[in-house]
């Protein structure tokens, strides 16, 4: 059995997405897979239940056999975190993590690890990635997410945090126009200091995209109309605030996009119901015309109602874009498409010693 362990520098660099990518293309290889997130500082109690949503993601993807508890075995809630600082939690959470593991990787040919918002996340139970790492027997697989050039700082400090069980790294979300410097500079130069790159995956917009309902989750907003449309992808941001001779033009340069406006501002609204719109986002908690409505559900455009201003509502999204878990089919299938074009599987089942089937 082969353990990897994907592991990250920082929040938010694809980790689930690329253990949904390696999983369905070990399947199809004939492989059979376990999937555990051994440590969780993102669970949640859902209806009485510890529930991490990204180990629940996969669990249903993988249709898994294990329960969710062993899937995700240790969620530290800040009750834990208070309880471990205290000295009133005494649970032994290495015990604990063996115990599960038995359990995943039982008549497994790999199994998957996916680690957490960082390298060191974990240490307050002794399991940071590299103990984890090192209890399971695993190889680490790292998910940079490009920022810089300094992409180089973080691969090679992980080479030194994890040592030779690092099997390499996956440079993630680089910008198109720095994909030729990547590969051609960033990528040998890290190879020959030991450090090798799978895959260097560019910068999709749809792998940033958020939903409509995320959006209004996120605003405490309310879905007017067409809620059957509310898990649509929004690519783009657009502030509807110029004249109306103007608007249909600027509002056909971005597909895939919802539209900030002001709920009084009918002309702006219909006009941007003619073009690619994902969703009108009204402001001021001003209630749209009935024009409004009758034409959004006529083109299944859900319309959602905020209290905030323009310029509020704009800074809350900005800062959920590319951070939202990557959850949804179509942003999973892209990603997967590009792995099947980037990644260098073949050197991944080499190093790992997995033999596919014929």
């Amino acid at each position: 059995m082969k353990v990897l362990y994907i592991t990250s520098t920082a929040t938010f660099s694809g980790k689930t997405a690329l253990c949904i990518g390696l999983g369905k293309k070990f399947r199809r290889d004939g492989f059979t897979i376990g999937y555990m997130k051994p440590v969780s500082t993102t669970a949640r109690k859902v209806a009485g239940r510890i529930v991490d949503e990204d180990a629940q993601f996969i669990r249903q993807a993988f249709d898994l056999a294990e329960p969710l508890e062993a899937i995700a075995p240790i969620a530290l809630m800040p009750k834990v975190v208070e309880g471990i600082l205290t000295g009133e939690e005494e649970t032994d959470f290495v015990a604990r993590l063996r115990e599960a593991y038995a359990k995943v990787a039982q008549g497994k040919d790999v199994v998957i690890l996916e680690g957490g918002a960082h390298c060191m996340e974990g240490s307050l139970v002794n399991l940071s990635a590299p103990l984890v790492a090192g209890l399971l027997g695993a190889r680490e697989l790292v998910v940079i997410k490009y920022t810089s050039a300094l992409v180089v700082d973080d691969a090679l400090g992980a080479r030194v945090l994890f040592g030779d069980s690092m099997i390499g790294t996956v440079i993630n979300a680089v910008p198109r126009q720095r994909m030729r410097f990547v590969q051609e500079m960033v990528k040998p130069y890290l190879e020959e200091r030991g450090v090798k790159v799978f895959a260097v995956l560019p910068r999709e917009r749809l792998l940033m995209a958020i939903s409509v309902s995320q959006l209004a989750d996120c605003l405490g907003a309310e879905i007017l109309c067409s809620p059957e449309a509310s898990e649509e992808l929004v690519e783009y941001l657009m502030v509807g605030a110029m004249n109306v001779d103007s608007a249909l033009a600027y509002f056909r340069r971005k597909p895939n996009k919802a539209v900030i406006t002001g709920g009084d501002r009918s002309d702006i609204q219909l006009a941007a119901l003619e073009t690619s719109t994902r969703c009108l986002i009204l402001t001021g908690n001003l209630y749209p015309s009935p024009l409004i409505i009758g034409r959004a559900e006529e083109v299944g455009v859900p319309v959602v109602l905020t209290k905030q201003d323009t310029l509020t509502t704009v800074e809350i999204i900005e800062q959920f874009f590319g951070k939202t878990r990557l959850h949804h089919e179509k942003q999973v299938q892209r990603f997967q498409e590009m792995l099947d074009e980037r990644f260098d599987f073949d050197a991944l089942y080499t190093d790992l010693g997995l033999q596919p089937a014929a």
